[in-house]
């Protein structure tokens, strides 16, 4: 039979093995903070290079007209108008 002799860890080690994990793990979760972020790259659906150039020179993505497509999922509807708007609003009761 062999036997492998085993030394009792006292608590004082134990302490500070835990304490050099903590500063380990705490080393480790803050070297994130440092980490170049992913490329961001904003995308939009609804701007295709069409639209009227407003004043700040910025393009509008939004038109508010109705528009019939194709495909239903490109279709928009005609909004209404903001008297129309008050009206259901106020026959809600809101």
């Amino acid at each position: 039979e062999c036997s492998i002799p085993v030394t009792p860890i006292s608590s004082n080690t134990t302490i500070v093995i835990m304490y050099k994990l903590a500063i380990i793990a705490a080393l480790v979760a803050s070297a994130s903070a440092f980490a170049p972020s992913p490329a961001f790259s904003r995308s939009t659906a609804l701007f295709n290079g069409e639209g009227e150039k407003g004043a700040g020179g910025m393009f509008d993505t939004r038109n508010p007209d109705a528009k019939d497509d194709e495909d239903p999922r490109k279709s928009i509807s005609a909004a209404p108008s903001f008297e129309d708007y008050l009206k259901a609003r106020e026959a809600e009761g809101n």
